[in-house]
């Protein structure tokens, strides 16, 4: 008995069709089973394509292993532009069997994405560390400077250390170990695309928290970024504890503000 359209779709959405049951409706001439199989096939092709470039993002990892090394890290840091809240910097070591297609630059995934990934990176990880480094350190030193502090204090952190890391388009110095900096790391390496996810959602809950307690200036969305709506903010409101000082155009309110 031929089952219905609707009941079709929801063995779809369920992903419950296999490649046997697809073949077995070819034959069916039905515009909706048709579209159904059509559908299928794109799904197919999407996940062919996400194993290939998880594949492709594992080249570094594997071509270190080969060289001896077994406890690769991956470095990356989220906030670097913001005009408020911290610089936050996560480092993972990941199992040589981890697999999670789709992981890629965590600004290239949505919300949900980054958290569901978020969640199996921490559950997964041989270990993984966060360091947080407030807008007055970044005022003091500088958000390049606050950067690779942030780095080098999570990858200090990680226990077991790592013999090698990956980091993502930074050059660190002071670790006893070996780096490679690779330019857009998110996109080339798993491990520095699963610290760029740990890192992005860290601060991102951080800044829902700030937003809790200044929610004129919408840090829950847009994350201390200089957006229209933040900037007439901190021309109207003024600056809170969390704006980076040494930012313009927050700098330029404080200036107009003390008549310089």
């Amino acid at each position: 008995m031929k089952k219905s359209i609707a009941e079709l779709r929801e063995l779809f959405r369920n992903d419950e069709l296999t490649e046997e049951r697809i073949d077995q409706l070819r034959s069916d001439e039905r515009k909706g089973v048709q579209a159904i199989i059509n559908s299928y096939e794109k799904k197919k092709q999407k996940e062919e394509q996400l194993k290939k470039q998880f594949v492709n993002m594992q080249a570094y990892e594997h071509a270190l292993a080969k060289r001896g090394f077994r406890l690769i890290a991956g470095v990356d840091e989220a906030g670097r532009g913001p005009l408020a809240g911290p610089v936050v910097a996560a480092s993972v070591i990941l199992p040589s069997d981890f697999t999670l297609y789709g992981l890629t630059d965590s600004k290239q995934l949505n919300e949900k994405q980054r958290l569901n990934f978020y969640h199996t990176i921490k559950e997964q990880a041989i270990t993984y560390n966060v360091s947080i480094i407030d807008n007055q350190t970044i005022d003091r030193m500088n958000i390049f400077e606050a950067t690779k502090l942030a780095m080098i204090q999570s990858l200090k952190a990680l226990d077991p250390q790592p013999d090698h890391s990956l980091i993502d388009a930074v050059k660190l110095t002071g670790l006893n170990h070996p780096t490679t900096p690779i330019i857009k790391g998110d996109q080339k390496s798993v491990s520095i695309a699963a610290a760029s996810i740990i890192a992005k959602v860290t601060r991102d809950l951080l800044m829902k928290e700030i937003h809790k307690e200044f929610p004129s200036y919408d840090f829950k969305s847009n994350m201390g970024y200089g957006t229209k709506h933040h900037v007439e903010q901190i021309k109207e409101r003024g600056i809170t504890p969390y704006h980076r000082k040494s930012f313009a155009p927050v700098k330029e309110v404080i200036n107009y503000q003390l008549g310089w």
